[in-house]
């Protein structure tokens, strides 16, 4: 028992640590390409690789036009938006810490919404959980805003998008589950016709907007092999053994250690400073999410993982 305990909390640490490297490491990347362009080759490499995972095993199968679109369709959102969002808004020079924090608001918004979208109940305490969360966010970019005079101010509302996006994907997932399509594919499968969709909807901006400028120096290759190998697939790797040894609701809640985590990388990484109002911010979000999960919420099945 012991021993198990002991994986868990290693597994744990290690998605923790790899998810919320995505931020740090996307900024790092900013520098040799643009938002569009880096996520376009990110995700033309990640369909490359998983492409060959599935044809060496003999799954590289069409799925079908329903399942295809839907999945394709659900990947844009999760992935593409959510991420481009997340990339413009550190390119416009937002701290990596406020965007996890403003993202984080992901699950206490689709727990909230699932009740008049789909019909499913929701209680007070989500509510005011989700308001709390808010708040939290407020008063972390709000101060940030009065404070920062070379950000422009839709910088810190940009990630909202990203909560927008990979909320509706999550919704979209759910509405499909209770209408009775119980086809179900494989996790990795799912992810390959994901980030190929992403690859496809990449490839305009990338092109029209930037002309898919890349400077190919090591800094960027080794970063973009982070990216690529430790959090999209390493961390989707820890992900998926923790799902397959505790319940979704308590992977869930360590989403909401990214902006803790994720702001103390950026202070290494790059000397971001914390201050007190986004402690503030923290602290408040964070009985938020104690109300949803610790109180009130016990559903799992609208849980949706942003992708990294």
């Amino acid at each position: 028992m012991k021993q198990l305990v002991s994986k868990l909390i290693g597994l744990e640490l290690l998605f923790v640590l790899l998810w919320n490297s995505g931020f740090i490491g996307a900024e790092y990347g900013l520098p040799f390409a643009g938002p569009w362009t880096l996520l376009f080759w990110r995700y033309a490499a990640l369909s490359t690789l998983l492409g060959l995972w599935l044809g060496l095993r003999g799954r590289l199968a069409w799925p079908g036009r329903s399942a295809a679109g839907h999945t394709a369709l659900v990947g844009v959102l999760a992935h593409g938006a959510w991420l481009g969002c997340v990339l413009i808004s550190l390119d416009m020079g937002v701290p990596a810490g406020i965007v996890a924090l403003v993202t984080a608001l992901q699950p206490l918004l689709t727990g909230a919404l699932s009740g008049p979208v789909l019909g499913e109940r929701t209680d007070a305490w989500q509510w005011l959980g989700l308001v709390l969360g808010f708040c939290g966010v407020v008063i972390a970019v709000g101060a940030r805003l009065s404070g920062d005079a070379e950000t422009p101010p839709l910088g810190y509302l940009i990630p909202f998008g990203s909560v927008i996006a990979i909320t509706a994907a999550s919704l979209l997932q759910r509405r499909r589950e209770l209408k009775g399509v119980t086809t179900r594919l494989p996790d990795d499968t799912v992810l390959f016709y994901q980030c190929v969709a992403t690859t496809l909807v990449m490839m305009m901006p990338a092109w029209s907007l930037e002309a898919f400028a890349t400077d190919w120096a090591p800094p960027f290759i080794a970063t973009m092999s982070w990216l690529v190998l430790m959090v999209s697939l390493g961390a989707y790797w820890s992900m998926w053994r923790l799902l397959a040894r505790q319940d979704a609701t308590r992977v869930a809640s360590l989403f909401y250690l990214s902006p803790p985590v994720t702001m103390l990388m950026a202070w290494v990484a790059f000397g971001d400073q914390v201050i007190p109002s986004d402690v503030l911010g923290l602290a408040v979000a964070g009985v938020g999410v104690a109300l949803v999960y610790r109180i009130g919420f016990r559903r799992q099945d609208t849980q949706t993982v942003p992708p990294r």
